[in-house]
């Protein structure tokens, strides 16, 4: 049996970075799909529930990718292009309708998912 080399320290930041995410995205997405969107109409929650189905999906991608980062590649900057992409999407409905309240915790949403990807995404590069 090969003996593994251990992880440098570009693919622990990685790893560590993707399994955040895993674990965010599959608590959310399970919450959200058993949640619903509330007082809203039945196309509302249709797409709010698809879309966690989405998100549950996402996470279990990083979780697999976060515990096999020695074979990952270029799916790990497409998995952070995909949390850079939804911390925008954000942004966008920030600016259009407000920030939700209470701010600082949707603030402590958007930031990880402004300032993670670039982590991740460097951290994987230089490893």
């Amino acid at each position: 049996m090969p003996v593994e080399t251990a992880l440098s320290l570009g693919q622990h930041v990685a790893q560590v970075g993707l399994l955040l995410i895993a674990a965010i995205a599959i608590f959310g997405g399970a919450l959200q799909m058993y949640l619903g969107q509330p007082d809203t109409s039945p196309r509302l929650d249709n797409v709010h529930r698809f879309m966690a189905g989405v998100y549950l999906a996402t996470g279990i991608i990083c979780l697999w990718a976060g515990i096999t980062i020695r074979q990952q590649g270029f799916l790990v900057y497409l998995l952070s292009l995909g949390v850079l992409l939804a911390g925008v999407g954000r942004l966008v409905s920030i600016a259009t309708v407000g920030l939700p309240k209470p701010n600082a915790v949707w603030l402590g949403y958007l930031i990880p998912e402004l300032v993670l990807p670039f982590v991740i995404a460097g951290a994987h590069y230089v490893s």
